[in-house]
């Protein structure tokens, strides 16, 4: 009886140990492996909140919600001057406005003379670019930081948001976003 009480002992001394290595490789697996790793905007399929923004430059048309309800599709880009990806990802826009789309600009929280500069640099994809001092608007459209884009149908309802920098690998997939809201 001493050799199987011994056993048991064992046992009963290892069990927390075993149980501990259990909900670790749990919750390491669970880390692993997320539910989901996409960001699900809560607008998608709602209008765009109204806005009308001023001009952020002189000679520029400024940008308000009524014009992105024009019965064609519109790729709507947060971005600033002060934004690093943004810089990057101006090229890749310049290249969708080669291909067709409608961009308009929402410039973050930017002063003219910068942007004016941000834009002789490294290129001005936009139709429009509206001046969003104080975020107001970005806030509106559950943007969290620059840059960002919106796919908004002619009807002037948000179909997607793209958080980040559209580069390259992302254009067959802004192009169907885009067919899809015509």
């Amino acid at each position: 009886m001493a050799n199987g009480t011994l056993r048991m002992t064992r046992a009963v001394r290892f069990a927390p140990l075993a149980l501990l290595l259990l909900i670790i490789a749990a919750l390491v697996w669970r880390l692993a492996t997320p539910a989901d790793t996409n960001v699900h905007s809560t607008l998608e399929g709602k209008a765009v909140p109204g806005f009308d923004l001023g001009e952020a430059l002189p000679g520029k048309p400024a940008l308000s919600s009524a014009d992105l309800a024009s019965g064609q599709p519109h790729l709507v880009n947060i971005f600033a001057s002060w934004c690093v990806p943004c810089v990057t990802e101006v090229k890749v826009l310049e290249a969708l406005r080669e291909r067709g789309v409608r961009i308009d600009g929402i410039a973050v929280r930017d002063r003219p003379e910068d942007l004016a500069e941000f834009l002789a640099l490294n290129g001005d994809p936009y139709e429009r670019i509206g001046s969003d001092e104080r975020s107001q608007v970005q806030i509106s459209l559950g943007s969290s930081g620059v840059p960002e884009s919106f796919v908004v149908d002619g009807k002037g309802v948000i179909r997607y948001q793209h958080i980040g920098a559209i580069e390259h690998s992302d254009v067959p997939m802004i192009l169907a976003k885009l067919e899809q809201a015509r």
